[in-house]
């Protein structure tokens, strides 16, 4: 959860650029379209998909739990929700709910019943759970900072990561960061990832023995003013951070790849639907989903790009205020033109254009003389009559900030 305060001149700030982002938003021009699916609301966070059920997900401020599914309206599912935060689910399905206004992590019962894991830590009470997350042998793992409370109603003295083992037991796991909040496992349970809100940092950990972290160190960062918040990851280990504009996604070794636009003060995400890989998106008023083309990112740095067809990569990183790499690969000696237009399709750069030899390639693009905005890296390569895989066009999303 973000800040309310000051939000509102966050989001005045970047008018100019929302009202470009949003002619993004569709088929035609954009890698990932959102699109919203319910609104509304006062301050959403936590979505979760429940099987059989749909997406929940918390109106903070509304002080409620709601459930939508694509075959029904928005329904209160828990009323008064205690101003839940960040959602989850355990290993039998429960909700698991960082309750911000409660100041406490809760199970909601079958019956209805709450049953509260964990409020206080060595008899002091918590500050305001935040975020959760669930691991495979059953623990609960959450952050607390402090926010919505005042310092005078602090008792702690220190914002922590906690972990919650299965029999019960609060233990208390970091107390390095100023503001804790999204927190997710990769794959496999071996890395901890949790970022420092107000810094905009993500930080991992590696996991020891299943039950402490060590080896703290700076996985990325996000150069734009405002917060990094909720978290979630896809099976090949990308992690994808609600941040200032959308939903940033981070390759496996930290490399900025993708930014998801998404109007509002993005939130949290996570994974939903039968297939699990549309990702569902709180921010601000409103819930978003988009289905991401790209479940598996490439980064020059880590090897080539797989297969033997054109493909542009993301560049990294993205957005950027001084410069960014673009990466592709052309399988065969071609003709290559590569270039960045604006959202009109008007040429503002030309990268590349002639003859070039097989293989990986990058170029760098420092975007001298233009303006912040959106812009599309656009490849063609060969000639439009050639072999399935040449001559089509491919435009990859730039979000330049000065």
């Amino acid at each position: 959860m973000m800040r309310i305060p000051g939000g509102i001149v966050l989001r005045r700030a970047f008018l100019p650029l929302l009202s470009v982002f949003l002619l993004v938003l569709s088929p035609s021009r954009s890698n990932s379209q959102v699109e919203k699916i319910a609104g509304g609301f006062l301050f959403v966070e936590g979505p979760v998909w429940k099987e059989g059920v749909g997406l929940l997900f918390s109106d903070i401020n509304g002080n409620t739990i709601y459930r939508w599914s694509p075959d029904s309206e928005v329904v209160p599912y828990v009323r008064p929700s205690g101003n839940s935060n960040g959602l989850a689910l355990d290993a039998q399905g429960r909700l698991l709910a960082a309750q911000h206004g409660s100041r406490q992590v809760v199970r909601f019962e079958p019956n209805g019943n709450q049953t509260i894991l964990a409020a206080r830590f060595e008899g002091k009470r918590l500050n305001s759970p935040n975020d959760l997350v669930v691991k495979s042998d059953e623990s609960i793992w959450f952050t607390d900072p402090p926010y919505g409370i005042s310092s005078g109603q602090e008792e702690l003295g220190f914002y922590g990561i906690y972990r919650i083992s299965s029999s019960g037991v609060l233990q208390m796991l970091d107390k390095s960061l100023r503001r804790p909040n999204g927190i997710v496992f990769s794959p496999g349970e071996k890395k901890l990832y949790v970022n420092d809100s107000e810094a905009r940092i993500i930080y991992v950990w590696d996991v020891v023995s299943d039950t402490s972290i060590a080896n703290k160190r700076q996985f990325a960062s996000m150069n734009v003013a405002g917060y990094a918040d909720g978290m979630k990851v896809d099976a090949d280990g990308n992690l994808f951070s609600a941040g200032p504009l959308g939903i940033w996604v981070f390759a496996p070794n930290g490399a900025p790849v993708d930014t998801l636009l998404v109007p509002g003060q993005t939130t949290n995400c996570n994974w939903g639907d039968a297939d699990r890989r549309t990702l569902y998106i709180t921010s601000g008023t409103a819930v978003y989903r988009t289905r991401p083309l790209l479940t598996s990112v490439r980064d020059s740095r880590r090897g080539g790009l797989a297969g033997g067809v054109c493909e542009l990569s993301g560049n990294y990183p993205n957005p950027f205020n001084a410069s960014t790499v673009i990466t592709y690969r052309v399988p065969r000696g071609s003709p290559v033109s590569l270039s960045v237009v604006d959202i009109l399709g008007r040429e503002v750069a030309a990268l590349v254009k002639g003859n070039l030899e097989a293989g990986d390639h990058e170029v760098r693009f420092d975007g001298s003389g233009l303006a912040s905005g959106v812009y599309f890296t656009r490849l063609q390569v060969g000639d439009p009559t050639d072999s399935p895989g040449y001559g089509s066009v491919q435009m990859k999303r730039l979000v330049l900030l000065r």
